[in-house]
């Protein structure tokens, strides 16, 4: 890192007033920790890790630990876009993470805060990716089949996840495949690693044949995933009632310092219910993906690089309706672009981990969900009361579901029916309509049972 910058006061001015900060004392922090760093770095010239360390110790003797740790995030933000701007030759975190292969830039900060820096840098120390045995196979691999139009992100992961093993047990290189892979079953014993493991070996074993047309294919072994399969949850099938009790709950949520936010969460539990969307489709829905008009909404590259044109309901579109008469109260930016749902600070978008965060909030304040943990309902259960729902007024209304599948698939957005079964969940009312179907198809007073649906 070369020395502070001449104009180094203005620069963190600069910098300050660009930023998205919510609270009016939020600067004085910045300021406090930028300030207290420069003076570090005039002290110690052009050394940025010297710098830093002096830094980190001196001010661990004024604030908690904690503090520390916040102010020097602030920092390493700071020097960040320095360098990304040219005035310095790099960020020093950035640097070491790099050099150590780490995680974050938390994990670096707390290691120079460690009384033998050197040695708590160490043990941040990860192996580089693909660099086993087997790296380069699976490095192929996987950039092939994402150069093909795959996304293939949770192979690349378990990918990596083999190589580091395989890294840290370089006793095992020259092994067999079938050794290398029940070593690796043995390393933890919750019931999703042979899934994993089994998921692994197609990787390989596809990433083999294509080196090696004449290698025999291995027949896929599918009891791992049933097992997973019988251990799932049953998803909650909310009843109408509770609908209107999380609606009534968003409509008035409490949110003083952002007076938008419950008709923003409305609007998503709407779209949640009445078109089945999912979180991440929600929170990637943007101004232009609405056609009042038509009564449409557009969900563009979601899952399995989908993108589809939604009718909605008219309660959907009239709940559409009210939040961009919000919008245009509130003064947001209109741009097609511009993101759906907005904060009332800085306008910016609601990201999926917000939302997930205050839905389910709503769900504990419904007494639907138990106040902490993850058991009781969850925000993607109302995607599977969409789809049975749908399916029940079906039947109450004379129609064949069966016949319907395929558009039901293709509205949820999925590759085929066969994943639209996994969200039909057997209930009573549901269980009754299907009766009632049957009885009045083998009556005998049908006078043609041919035209009825089973």
């Amino acid at each position: 890192m070369r020395g502070w910058p001449e104009d180094g006061d203005e620069i963190i001015e600069h910098y300050i007033a660009r930023l998205p900060l919510n609270c009016a004392i939020t600067p004085i922090y910045y300021r406090q920790a930028l300030n207290s760093f420069r003076q570090a770095v005039l002290r110690f010239g052009a050394t940025g890790r010297q710098a830093l360390e002096y830094w980190l110790r001196e001010r661990g003797e004024v604030w908690a630990r904690s503090t520390v740790l916040h102010r020097a995030r602030i920092v390493a933000r700071f020097l960040d876009a320095l360098a990304h701007e040219g005035r310095i030759g790099s960020n020093p975190i950035s640097d070491l993470r790099r050099d150590y292969n780490a995680h974050s830039d938390t994990g670096v900060i707390r290691a120079l805060m460690a009384p033998d820096p050197n040695q708590a840098l160490e043990a941040l120390r990860q192996p580089r990716p693909f660099e086993s045995s087997l790296g380069e196979l699976m490095r192929n691999h996987v950039e092939r089949m994402q150069r093909r139009g795959y996304r293939y992100e949770a192979a690349d992961v378990i990918c990596r996840r083999f190589d580091r093993f395989l890294q840290q047990r370089p006793d095992l290189d020259g092994k067999p495949l079938e050794t290398l892979l029940a070593q690796y079953r043995q390393t933890k014993s919750n019931v999703n690693h042979p899934v994993e493991c089994e998921r692994l070996a197609r990787i390989l074993n596809k990433a083999l044949c294509h080196d090696d047309p004449t290698r025999p294919k291995r027949r896929p072994n599918n009891r791992p995933e049933k097992q997973v399969v019988r251990s799932w949850r049953r998803p909650y099938i909310y009843r109408p009632e509770d609908i209107q009790r999380l609606l009534a709950i968003a409509r008035t949520y409490p949110s003083p310092r952002a007076p938008s936010r419950p008709i923003n969460l409305y609007t998503m539990l709407v779209l949640a219910y009445c078109a089945g969307l999912r979180i991440g489709e929600i929170a990637r829905l943007t101004l232009g993906d609405i056609d009042m008009q038509a009564g449409t909404i557009a969900i563009r590259e979601t899952k399995f690089f989908k993108s589809r044109i939604l009718p909605l309901s008219d309660s959907a579109m009239d709940a559409l309706c009210v939040l961009l008469e919000a919008r245009q109260k509130a003064k947001v930016s209109r741009s097609p672009d511009a993101g759906l749902f907005w904060h009332d600070q800085k306008n910016r978008y609601y990201c999926r981990a917000t939302i997930s965060t205050h839905l389910v909030a709503i769900l504990r304040m419904a007494g639907l969900k138990p106040a902490t943990g993850k058991t009781g309902p969850r925000i993607h259960d109302l995607r599977h009361t969409f789809v049975v729902h749908r399916i029940l007024e079906w039947y109450r209304q004379g129609v064949n579901p069966q016949e319907k599948l395929p558009y039901l698939a293709t509205y949820l957005g999925h590759r085929d029916i066969n994943s639209t079964l996994v969200y039909i969940t057997v209930t009573q009312e549901l269980l009754y309509e299907a009766s009632e179907r049957f009885r009045a198809f083998t009556s005998p007073g049908n006078a043609e049972p041919a035209e009825v649906a089973p």
